[in-house]
This record gives C-alpha cells, sequence and structure tokens, in this order.
C-alpha cells in the first residue's frame, strides 16, 4: 500500500512537473514569439524593408547621423512604430506621430519579424487587461506619466517644439510597447522601473478610465484643466447675468416710460 501511495505520488508530482514546463515554455513562446525564427516571413519583411525603409535607415539597417540603427531595437520597438503609423517617417527630422499605419496586418508582421532578427530586443508584450488593477493604474500613470501627457492623458508640450502626444487612440499593447521601448523623447521604463503587472495597470488605467471617463461633473470641454474650464464658466456666467441685467433695465424703462 505504502509503494502505490509513493509511487502514485512521484507519478503525479512528475506530472505537474511536466505540465508547469509546457504551459512556461508556451507563455515564454507566447511573449518572443515574433516571427524572428519564420525564414519565409524573415525574407518577406526584408523585401518589404528594402522597398519602403533602406533609403532612411540604410541597407543593413544601421542607421545614420540623423536616423536611429534598428540592430537590436526588437519587435515591439518596430510593432508600435509601425502599428500606429508613425513610421515611415514623410520628413526626417520632424517628430513621429500618430497616423493610419501605411502597411497591411501581414506586412506588419514581416516587417517586425525582420527588424527582430536584427538582434535581441524588447519582445511584443502580452497585456491583458482583465487582470490588471485599474486604481494602482492610475497612481502610477499620475506619479510618473501626466507631467508629460497631462492627468487626462490628452497630451502636452515639451522641450524644443516638440510635444507628448495623446494617448486616447493608444491600445492597451501600444502603452506599454511605448513604455519598454521609449519613442521619441520618451524615457524607457524597464521591468526594473515597472513590472509587466504594473505596465499592464498603466495601459488598463489609459484605455479605460481616461479613454472612457464618467463625466459625472457635466460637460469635459476637452479635459484641458481647471483653469481653462473655470474661464470658460466664468464667461458663460457673465454673459447669462449680463444678459438678465439687460432685459431687468428694459423693463423698469419701460414702465416708466
Amino acid at each position: 500500500m505504502r509503494r502505490y501511495v509513493t509511487a502514485t505520488g512521484i507519478g503525479a508530482c512528475v506530472a505537474v512537473g511536466v505540465l508547469a514546463f509546457v504551459a512556461s515554455f508556451a507563455t515564454a513562446q507566447s511573449a518572443t514569439n515574433d516571427g524572428a525564427d519564420d525564414p519565409e516571413l524573415v525574407a518577406a519583411g526584408r523585401a518589404l524593408y528594402q522597398t519602403g525603409c533602406s533609403s532612411c535607415h540604410g541597407e543593413d539597417a544601421t542607421g545614420s547621423d540623423q536616423v536611429p540603427s534598428l540592430v537590436g531595437v526588437g519587435a515591439a520597438a518596430a510593432d508600435f512604430q509601425l502599428r500606429t503609423g508613425r513610421m515611415p517617417l514623410a520628413v526626417i527630422g520632424e517628430q513621429a506621430v500618430r497616423k493610419p499605419p501605411a502597411y497591411s496586418d501581414d506586412e506588419i508582421k514581416a516587417l517586425v519579424a525582420y527588424v527582430a532578427s536584427l538582434g535581441p530586443g524588447p519582445a511584443i508584450p502580452t497585456v491583458d487587461v482583465a487582470t490588471a488593477d485599474v486604481v494602482h493604474g492610475g497612481d502610477l500613470f499620475r506619479a510618473n506619466c501626466a507631467a508629460c501627457h497631462n492627468a487626462a492623458g490628452v497630451g502636452g508640450a515639451l522641450s524644443y517644439g516638440h510635444h507628448a502626444p495623446s494617448l486616447l487612440s493608444a491600445t492597451p499593447t501600444e502603452v506599454v510597447e511605448a513604455m519598454r521601448t521609449g519613442p521619441g523623447q520618451m524615457p524607457v521604463f524597464g521591468e526594473d522601473t515597472f513590472t509587466d503587472q504594473q505596465a499592464t495597470d498603466i495601459a488598463a488605467y489609459v484605455t479605460g478610465e481616461l479613454q472612457h471617463p464618467d463625466n459625472r461633473g457635466g460637460f469635459p470641454l476637452g479635459s484641458t484643466g481647471p483653469v481653462p474650464e473655470g474661464f470658460v464658466a466664468w464667461t458663460v456666467g457673465i454673459v447669462i447675468v449680463g444678459a438678465a441685467l439687460r432685459w431687468i433695465v428694459r423693463g423698469l424703462r419701460s414702465r416708466h416710460a
């Protein structure tokens, strides 16, 4: 009986261990499955790169004095820039802004695979906002992001004529990709700054509370802040009061006439 229980226990432990290994392997694969190990996809991406990107980033993607190298930037950087339409850039030196993507989904996957094959870099993150702590994400956002992106996520001015973009069109994956890769003047927030869970919390807050606010106080007026909103309120109030006083004065004059 003891031998049977022991053998059963050992078998159960082995089974659990195998399942855990398979699960962790699958998770690692999903986190790094950028297509860099698919020769056909990489070749397709290289062909697209040579046609649409090499004139700026160079034949070997090492960049120049004005254009950064793509070697080692990783799949997340390429995916973010292409899916938000920031690349290709129309004019070198101008700030890349969000616009409709220039490539289809399949073409973006191919380009991402090619860039990922150039060297190791941040992988496309797997972001599940269903597991997020939105309240904690709001605290982190206000402490670390609102200074540039505005507390309402509408963006704001930076130095040298640049600006922090609005976050109101970003997807959860794009939010975390930007944090991990630091596009433009944005600093890189690595896992030593924000864990994957904390990054997910921030993404959930941005795509939930900021993009779909519950404006119980009335009209948001673009969420530009209390000063301009207060100015609008005072202006409207003064106009109404002025119109009321004029109506009263006209009534008194008509009576005396």
